[in-house]
C-alpha cells in the first residue's frame, strides 16, 4: 500500500538542532527534528521514560536529550540509548524541494492510546 504524504512545513520552519510540533486533535503531539545536517526525523512528543516533552529537548547528532531526566533518544528509531530502555512511536518523513511531509495515515492512526 502506498503511503499518502501531507505537507507540514517548510525545512526552514524547524528550528537547526530544534522541532517543531504538529498538533493532533485528541491524540499525543508529533515532534518533528531537525539536525545540523538538515536531517529531518519525526517523533511522538513524549519520551518512553516519563513522558517529557522531546520538542523540548536539545538535538545533537541524530540523538534528542529529553528535558525532563536527559534521556537521550535515537532520532532515526525513537528507541533510548543504552542502558536506558524504552522507544517512544517513530513516524515516517520525507523531504523533497524543502516541504516537509509526514504519511498522513500514520498521524490519524499511530500512538493514539499514549
Amino acid at each position: 500500500m502506498s503511503k499518502e504524504w501531507q505537507v507540514i512545513c517548510h525545512i526552514d520552519d524547524i528550528p537547526v538542532l530544534g522541532a517543531r510540533i504538529v498538533k493532533r486533535q485528541a491524540q499525543t503531539d508529533v515532534a518533528v527534528f531537525r539536525n545540523k545536517e538538515d536531517k529531518v526525523f519525526a517523533l511522538l512528543d513524549k519520551c518512553p521514560h516519563k513522558g517529557g516533552p522531546l520538542s523540548q529537548g536539545i538535538v545533537f547528532g541524530e540523538k534528542v536529550a529529553c528535558p525532563l531526566h536527559n534521556w537521550n533518544i535515537e532520532l532515526p528509531t525513537g528507541c533510548a540509548v543504552s542502558p536506558d530502555e524504552g522507544c517512544t512511536q517513530k513516524f515516517s518523513v520525507k523531504v523533497e524541494a524543502d516541504q516537509v511531509y509526514l504519511c498522513t495515515r500514520e498521524l490519524l492512526t499511530l500512538a493514539i492510546d499514549s
